[in-house]
């Protein structure tokens, strides 16, 4: 099997940072894109940022200059570095990625079971 581990999440002050991090285990083949999505109070799950295994990134406009992606493609790792953080910014985060296991040919998206963030104002 496959598992998606986060770590990192907390309670910051509004203009304060956090890191979250990701780390995939298992029967793991590849993994193409990893990403975090959030989810906050009655609102939908909704894309935060996302990485390549080439690197390439794309960000949420939301998030765009404050938070940054990257991984480790040896250790199956992804992390995302959150500064200035808003209050707006509050919900639970969760760790995706595209993994192809070791005992198939097929790619299916995994998930984390989530980490909290909460900025306070």
């Amino acid at each position: 099997q496959v598992q998606l581990v986060e770590s990192g999440g907390g309670l910051v002050q509004a203009g304060g940072s956090l890191r979250l991090a990701c780390a995939a285990s298992g029967n793991i083949g590849r993994i193409n894109t990893m990403g975090w999505y959030r989810q906050a109070p009655g609102q939908r799950r909704e894309l935060v940022a996302r990485i390549t295994s080439s690197g390439n990134t794309n960000y949420a406009d939301s998030v765009k200059g404050r938070f940054t992606i990257s991984r480790d493609n040896a250790k199956n790792t992804a992390s995302l570095q959150m500064t200035s953080l808003k209050p707006e910014d509050t919900a639970v985060y969760y760790c995706q990625a595209e993994i192809r296991p070791s005992y198939t040919v097929t790619y299916r998206d995994w998930w984390g079971q989530g980490t909290q963030v909460t900025v306070s104002s």
